[in-house]
């Protein structure tokens, strides 16, 4: 147990709960209740051995930070997870309804295994962190986002050898979540990944669409290569000219196809606002 003033509560309280829940006792040395809950915190602190962190906030030396969460009546446990406030109770509870508070703040061993992960793939441990989600995965196998961040991962980071395991686990994902983006974005990546080994080198295709604009199929095929390079600008460029020039092609797979690399570039809002521009203005003529 510690305490924390309006000057540590970032490193106190939000930063420390993006590894282990926290929990923030509002209290004051006039309230009875709260001279009632502080020793039962304090043994739940030494019981959880280290898996929650309890934090107490003197509400009249902190006023500002009893304003800012609303703190009306003492004592007040906010519980922060990943740096936000995800539950909260007033008074004193019995210590198993105490245990039970905290229980569901605990991240599950799975949970646990994504952290991990993370915290290994932000180092660069790539091998570590596909382990991590593997492991993830076992202990839940339902799990669509573990399945969506492996199945990213081993596309992004690993060898071609894994493309099957990763057709597994996107097989394994229940047909209802098939149509979140996510998922439309790392099945393209697969394709174009197992396509990518068949098809003509970039050299051959880029002299067949000079001799030939309106082969299409050359434009596909480039687009799909690119694709599995993560070229994606290029791979658009090649996409738009088929929805330009035939937007029935394939079914319409160049208007399909550049939706799924957008949400292959999720995380570049700059150029993917301006490629949403361009797509929109191509189907609007």
């Amino acid at each position: 147990m510690m305490d924390a003033s309006a000057s540590s509560f970032e490193r106190d309280v939000i930063e420390a709960s993006r590894q282990k829940p926290v929990l923030v006792d509002f209290w004051a040395p006039w309230c009875g209740p709260c001279r009632v809950l502080g020793p039962m915190l304090d043994r739940l602190d030494i019981a959880y051995a280290g898996r929650i962190q309890v934090v107490k906030i003197n509400s009249d030396q902190e006023p500002e930070l009893a304003a800012q969460f609303a703190v009306r009546s003492i004592p007040y446990v906010v519980a922060f997870v990943d740096g936000q406030p995800v539950d909260a109770f007033v008074g004193v509870l019995p210590e198993p309804q105490l245990r039970a508070f905290v229980d569901k703040l605990l991240p599950s061993p799975a949970e646990i295994e994504r952290r991990k992960a993370a915290q290994l793939l932000h180092g660069g441990d790539l091998a570590g962190a596909t382990s991590a989600l593997r492991a993830a995965l076992m202990l839940e196998p339902l799990s669509d986002e573990t399945r969506w961040a492996l199945a990213q991962l081993l596309l992004q980071h690993d060898a071609t050898g894994t493309l099957p395991e990763v057709a597994d686990i996107l097989a394994g994902v229940p047909r209802a979540a098939q149509a979140d983006p996510r998922h439309r974005a790392l099945r393209l990546a697969l394709e174009s990944r197992q396509k990518a080994a068949h098809l003509p080198d970039a050299a051959g295709l880029l002299e067949a669409i000079a001799g030939n604009p309106a082969d299409l199929q050359a434009r596909l095929d480039l687009a799909q290569l690119q694709v599995a390079q993560q070229a994606f600008e290029p791979a658009l460029e090649q996409l738009l000219e088929i929805v330009q020039r035939d937007r029935g092609f394939g079914d319409d797979v160049g208007r399909k196809s550049m939706l799924a690399v957008f949400d292959l570039m999720a995380g570049q809002p700059t150029p993917l606002a301006a490629w949403r521009r361009r797509l929109s203005s191509a189907l609007n003529r």
